[in-house]
């Protein structure tokens, strides 16, 4: 895969996905005493960058394809973006959810037109759970990430970041199954050949750090991290491609993710879901071997949608017993 693999992806999903918008912080900027661009896909359709590539894939099928219907897996963003983009392209979707996925994000999922099949909670139910479906119902799958079409779509977000602020020296973006990363990894590359592309992934679900350190690619088991959108292993096509591309994967611990999105909603007021802070969290944790002082540098800001439920149950309860 190369840049023009992305370039053609966001040509099919310009005028569909939400361009959206780039946000500098003084605060952040002064803390790390570099420049940084925050590509906010938390404002993205589905509230995640995965509309992109969910879009890109869906619109490839064959008439024949999306007359059978797509089916795939996954805990919250990418069940959204499959939803959504098979209703506007008038294909059935069945998406099954893990039982510990966010209420809201399960909620979204149904709202978006899809059926939705609860599987149990470790990343290999998913796959048991789909692959009987495909076999009786001849479901198109559509891979949470291991999918070049997905892939491709996922680096449309850091094509339309180096477009709008110019050449970077560093981009920081999260890894867990590894379609946005690798994405990013190829746009970045092909628009900035001297950047350094660093992955961050939480220390409690390492498994993609381990992978690429140990060059075979490692399960992820029962991972027990905040960050629900990064618990999936690598797959073969991501598995290849942050090899070539990616510098450098560091890790976060669970406490340097929850200050980073604190930091983001009290000080950008964004909301930021822990999975789309990791590589802020990343950023201020000083683990990148690059020195950032007066440096341009990018992050992916993956997502948004967090449940809110028990917060405004608060308030409601605090107005209650006033």
């Amino acid at each position: 895969m190369n840049l023009q693999d992305v370039e053609e992806a966001y040509r099919r999903v310009e005028g569909m996905a939400n361009e959206t918008p780039v946000l500098t912080s003084r605060t952040i900027d002064g803390m790390l005493g570099c420049k940084v661009f925050f590509k906010c896909e938390n404002f993205q359709r589905v509230g995640a960058f995965k509309f992109r590539g969910a879009y890109n894939a869906i619109s490839q099928l064959t008439p024949d394809e999306k007359k059978r219907g797509v089916i795939t897996h996954s805990s919250g963003n990418h069940a959204q973006a499959v939803a959504l983009a098979s209703t506007l392209l008038d294909v059935k979707a069945v998406i099954v959810m893990p039982e510990n996925a966010p209420s809201v994000k399960v909620r979204a999922t149904k709202g978006y037109g899809a059926e939705v099949v609860t599987c149990g909670p470790n990343p290999g139910d998913r796959v048991a759970t789909v692959e009987p479906l495909v076999e009786k119902h001849d479901y198109v799958l559509i891979h949470p990430y291991n999918d070049e079409r997905i892939v491709a779509g996922a680096g449309t977000a850091a094509y339309e970041l180096v477009k709008e602020v110019g050449e970077l020296d560093a981009i920081f973006c999260p890894v867990g199954g590894g379609g946005l990363l690798s994405g990013t990894s190829i746009a970045t590359k092909g628009m900035c050949p001297d950047a350094t592309v660093v992955a961050v992934e939480p220390a409690n679900a390492d498994d993609a750090f381990r992978s690429i350190r140990d060059g075979q690619i490692y399960p992820s088991v029962n991972p027990n991290t905040i960050a629900d959108g990064l618990r999936t292993s690598l797959g073969t096509v991501t598995f290849e491609i942050i090899k070539e591309n990616v510098d450098e994967i560091i890790l976060v611990s669970e406490n340097q993710i929850i200050d980073a999105m604190q930091l983001l909603w009290e000080r950008m007021k964004i909301i930021v879901e822990p999975s789309g802070a990791v590589p802020l969290a990343g950023l201020l944790s000083g683990n990148a071997s690059m020195n950032l002082e007066g440096k341009k540098v990018g992050a992916i800001l993956s997502g948004g949608n967090i449940d809110l439920e028990n917060f405004f149950t608060k308030l409601r309860q605090k107005i209650e017993s006033s």
